[in-house]
């Protein structure tokens, strides 16, 4: 009887360490990303990285200290919520800058030449790569980030078609830096262009990648400028939900088409739930917020830092799966693809407006 006591406490012990050292690791990832993000918000407001971005700035933060100190293993399950849990719930919560009723009142001529921008953007890219001969599922990611959201697209989409979080991670990472340069490039050949505000402000949202960099490009065509570009790219935001159902229906009759009958089932693409938050959430900011409950204009851009730090959060776990010697074999050449395509994109938008 001692012995199995004795056993049976020692179970009993060895369960409850095991239990509170799972719990540490946890809070552990947590707190690195947390960290990692919190020093990327900062550095993205000096001269210089402001336009670059906290984003961009986390994901190099995460890559290069992989590279140096390896990916901390005992804290996997904590970044492993971050890049997963997390970035599902940033994207919820990016729902509340898609103002649904201005896109559908205000904007259906903008909407017809943002399907086109996507269209063109995923089509385009696809093509060129195939050409190339450059990894295709990076591409696609790049392609849809492109045309429609930057990063938020990209890692609203990467469960769905099944991306690699090495490879999620590098997107967001390219779609970051060169949209920037492209915006910065926009605002330098501003003046130079037979555009009067509102039409610069029509082609820098119609064709830049990211809600930001859309904010930095338009802000020089003053407030007329600004306010068509944003509604532009809400546009484009808007259409993400429909282009990520045709992406779930697509991958799941191209798995049925490889899979045997009988395995249908396992093959079949989990349903992205956090979409339905981000719909749901665009209407709670649509018509709730504004409208039956009003927010200081100070919380609602509260909410806009926390949205962007979570998602910094999650991608700083999955910058933590890049390899550089991986880039170098295969990021090299979607790259060239996507700065061809987002060229190719500027013309086209420049031919629309």
């Amino acid at each position: 009887m001692p012995a199995e006591h004795g056993t049976t406490k020692g179970t009993t012990l060895g369960t409850t360490r095991g239990t509170s050292s799972g719990w540490l690791r946890w809070c552990g990832g947590l707190a690195f990303t947390f960290g990692i993000a919190l020093a990327s918000y900062y550095l993205g407001k000096l001269p210089g990285l402001d336009h670059v971005g906290a984003l961009a700035c986390a994901i190099l933060i995460a890559v290069i200290y992989r590279q140096f100190a390896g990916y901390p293993e005992v804290l996997r399950p904590g970044i492993q919520f971050a890049s997963k849990k997390l970035l599902r719930f940033a994207i919820i919560l990016f729902g509340l800058k898609l103002n649904m009723d201005v896109v559908l009142h205000q904007g259906l001529g903008l909407l017809a030449r943002d399907v086109v921008t996507i269209l063109f953007a995923i089509g385009a890219t696809l093509l060129l790569a195939k050409w190339l001969k450059a990894d295709m599922s990076l591409s696609l990611l790049l392609g849809i980030g492109t045309g429609v959201c930057g990063a938020a697209a990209i890692a609203a989409v990467s469960p769905i078609v099944k991306a690699k979080e090495e490879d999620t991670a590098i997107g967001a990472g390219l779609i970051a830096l060169v949209g920037t340069l492209f915006a910065i490039a926009y605002t330098v050949v501003r003046p130079f262009l037979p555009f009067t505000p509102v039409e610069y402000g029509t082609w820098a949202g119609i064709s830049l990648h990211e809600i930001a960099h859309v904010a930095l490009a338009g802000a020089p065509a003053g407030t007329d400028g600004l306010a068509i570009a944003l509604l532009a790219k809400l546009g484009r935001v808007f259409l993400l939900v429909p282009l990520s159902f045709v992406l779930l229906f697509w991958m799941n009759r191209k798995n049925n088409k490889k899979q045997i009958p009988s395995a249908n089932a396992a093959s079949k693409i989990e349903f992205p739930w956090f979409l339905i938050g981000f719909i749901l959430m665009s209407l709670f900011g649509s018509y709730v917020l504004g409208q039956a409950i009003t927010l200081p204009e100070a919380i609602m851009n509260d909410i806009s830092v926390v949205t962007s730090f979570l998602l910094s959060m999650a991608m700083i776990g999955l910058g933590l799966n890049v390899s550089l010697k991986d880039v170098r074999s295969k990021a090299l050449r979607p790259l060239l693809v996507m700065v061809i395509v987002s060229v190719m994109l500027s013309g086209l938008a420049y031919l629309m407006v």
